[in-house]
């Protein structure tokens, strides 16, 4: 039986869109991205584990914020080329703008508009000179 991580067609960085839909609301929460390793944790840990291209390591979905995003469901879609992961959400919260997603910003006359709200303040969320988790 070949390996699970053999059927995704992973870019030629070795990584693979991955899309966060809250479980429980079917909103898109986020995007991250996910290479081998990441997508193994992910399925032995049942929490969300991303690559973080910033800092060339594997990334846990709440590590600092403790808004940890607990696996529901693993999908791949038809050309094998996307994950999505339904989560259930801590707290509500996985942008780290503390906003309950990251697709918060709408195109309305040509200009993007911030309209949901901010939850929590992200100053609260991260240590000095953190932020984007």
């Amino acid at each position: 039986m070949p390996d699970f991580l053999d059927a995704v067609r992973w870019d030629e960085r070795g990584l693979v869109p991955a899309i966060a839909q809250d479980a429980s609301t079917g909103r898109v929460l986020m995007m991250a991205w996910m290479n081998r390793d990441a997508l193994a944790a992910t399925v032995a840990e049942g929490i969300a584990v991303y690559w973080s291209r910033s800092r060339g390591r594997l990334w846990r979905k709440g590590e600092t914020s403790g808004y940890v995003q607990t696996v529901r469901e693993l999908r791949l879609d038809c050309d094998g080329d996307t994950v999505l992961l339904t989560v259930e959400q801590k707290c509500g919260i996985a942008c780290h703008t503390g906003r309950e997603r990251c697709f918060f910003q709408r195109l309305s006359d040509g200009v993007w508009v911030s309209d949901e709200p901010v939850l929590r303040e992200p100053q609260t969320i991260y240590p000095v000179g953190g932020g984007h988790e």
